[in-house]
């Protein structure tokens, strides 16, 4: 289960992984149209370069979606995850598509390094007593 924050930080870690290389040639208009929206500075970013957005002020979904759908395809030409950032992913074991698209991207994720478990330490009789 993810909240909306976390999918939209997969989202946008998918397309900062790929350089947010915008195709600048697509005949689509919903595409020509973001990409009127966009300084020309920002069509060819490397991945290298540092991204942030401000809190409670990041991408609207609109603009997640179009810079989804102007991503370029790989170097088959297919694109791999659509407008909501899913792709259509394949079965290892029957080799059947999944029923659903699903979510694909990148995540920041950090290792909790203590646990509650190992904090608290009480027992049955007598005073509770913490160890810190």
């Amino acid at each position: 289960r993810m909240n909306i924050g976390q999918v939209l930080e997969v989202h946008l870690g998918w397309l900062a992984k790929a350089g947010w290389q915008v195709d600048t040639n697509s005949d689509d208009p919903k595409i020509k149209a973001m990409l009127e929206t966009l300084p020309e500075d920002l069509y060819d970013v490397p991945a290298d370069s540092l991204t942030s957005t401000p809190v409670f002020d990041g991408a609207s979904n609109a603009e997640l979606s179009g810079l989804l759908r102007s991503s370029r395809p790989d170097r088959d030409g297919i694109r791999l995850v659509d407008d909501f950032g899913k792709a259509q992913l394949i079965d290892g074991r029957t080799g059947e598509p999944y029923e659903h698209p699903i979510s694909v991207g990148y995540m920041y994720m950090l290792k909790l390094h203590h646990l509650v478990d190992e904090k608290i330490h009480a027992r049955s009789t007598g005073p509770y007593s913490m160890i810190t």
